[in-house]
């Protein structure tokens, strides 16, 4: 699916009222969106009641400073599930937040400090401390890197609304 932005932010409105409502809270640590997920979130009035806190961890040095172990990383490359896993359940347990998001992968360019990446290959997972929810995509041919970063959040914002928010 392609989503406008319009899309993008009424679905991050949405995901934080209902976060407001459960009295529940939410971290990030983001690379390929650069805290956009974070931005998102902060976009609605009373997210101070939902954001425990984001990193973007942008190097790889950066995800293991942050808690991701760097076995993940070496086993599975920075670009994986595994590795978006791990960096949910890092920003979560860091903050004591009730849902950890963790996105990695490639939007333009191939990331000469790690070969393995593909472009327009992204990996991200939910942390619920229960479950980690998480997938991978393949993003659709867009304009800019702020639309591919879009793109991102809302495959983002639909796992989180379907698996989490609609328990």
């Amino acid at each position: 699916m392609v989503y406008t932005p319009e899309q993008v932010f009424g679905l991050w409105r949405d995901i934080t009222l209902g976060l407001i409502d459960r009295g529940w809270t939410l971290s990030t640590m983001e690379s390929c969106t650069s805290g956009l997920v974070a931005s998102l979130v902060t976009d609605t009035e009373g997210a101070s009641a939902v954001l425990k806190g984001a990193y973007v961890t942008y190097c790889n040095a950066a995800k293991v400073k942050n808690g991701v172990p760097a076995a993940v990383i070496d086993a599975h490359g920075v670009y994986s599930v595994e590795t978006a896993e791990a960096m949910a359940r890092a920003c979560r347990a860091s903050y004591g937040a009730d849902i950890g998001v963790g996105v990695t992968g490639t939007l333009g360019r191939v990331d000469p400090e790690n070969p393995d990446s593909v472009s327009g290959e992204v990996f991200f997972a939910v942390s619920t401390g229960e479950k980690v929810y998480s997938r991978a995509v393949t993003l659709p041919s867009v304009d800019s890197r702020r639309a591919a970063k879009l793109q991102v959040a809302g495959e983002i914002g639909a796992l989180l609304r379907d698996a989490v928010m609609r328990r």
